[in-house]
């Protein structure tokens, strides 16, 4: 049997995102809390049991591709990638460059994250210029012109602030948030207000910064969300013109079959 899998890593802060593609695209993801006291082992056994899940053999992971923002964790994934699949890892960008010309002021200070989500928005846009807002840990704001990645703006996460709030305030429930289907409406309950507040001062932070964002850029542009809470905001924020919450996923499957593309030189 040919393997034909690309295993698709997107270890960030919060959760490590798993991706399994094929020819035909990215096919399923998982989400694992991002452990840095796992051993390769436990590391190695979980992915395995994933790949299972989804119908495939570790025999058929062709390749492993890896985006990661927490450095502890690139050897755990790298010795469990060799020894449950026999595949080498390549992480992005040290082993697979991203074809973006980096217009950061200290290019290696961008994380891979950002620029693996702006290659893949700039290919799944329609026009030129393209503003990414990853609701993530942090929620970015990345914009990509032609070829070049600009930079863009690091804001508040949705989660990691609602989390400090009820941390740190001891009166305050913990609340899942829900975005319902209608506009905003008056809470009537701390849990209602705090429901509404997140979900509508979000929205209103995505168009607001959105809307500046396009007016600096002086062109039209494409905004396009992604992350786990995207879909569930954007029937609140009408600039959005494209919601893809595995866009990281699908710029590393990209990566994984392009192999190593040189940057546009300036």
């Amino acid at each position: 049997m040919t393997p034909s899998t690309a295993l698709l890593v997107d270890a960030g802060n919060t959760n490590t995102k798993i991706g399994l593609a094929d020819d035909s695209g990215l096919f399923t993801s998982y989400v694992l809390p991002t452990d840095k006291s796992a051993t390769p082992d436990s590391l190695g056994l979980a992915l395995s049991s994933m790949v299972a899940h989804a119908g495939r053999s570790p025999a058929e992971v062709a390749s492993v591709t890896v985006s990661s923002v927490v450095p502890p964790m690139d050897p755990l994934i790298s010795r469990a990638c060799e020894r449950y699949f026999g595949v080498s890892v390549r992480f992005v960008p040290r082993d697979v460059t991203v074809p973006l010309e980096n217009r950061y002021a200290r290019p290696h200070e961008v994380g891979a994250d950002r620029l693996v989500t702006a290659y893949a928005g700039r290919l799944a846009a329609e026009t030129p210029v393209v503003i990414v807002v990853d609701f993530g840990t942090a929620t970015t704001f990345d914009c990509v012109k032609g070829n070049a990645f600009l930079g863009g703006l690091i804001c508040p996460g949705l989660f990691s602030s609602l989390r400090a709030l009820s941390l740190d305030t001891a009166k305050l429930p913990h609340i899942a948030l829900e975005a319902g289907h209608g506009g905003l409406c008056i809470g009537q309950s701390t849990a209602e207000c705090l429901n509404q507040g997140f979900l509508h001062g979000f929205a209103a932070m995505v168009e607001g910064v959105g809307g500046l964002l396009v007016k600096h850029l002086g062109e039209p542009a494409t905004i396009l969300a992604t992350g786990g809470f995207a879909e569930r905001l954007a029937p609140l924020c009408p600039s959005l013109s494209l919601v893809r919450p595995d866009l990281l996923l699908e710029g590393l499957h990209l990566l994984s079959r392009q192999g190593t593309v040189p940057a546009k030189d300036e």
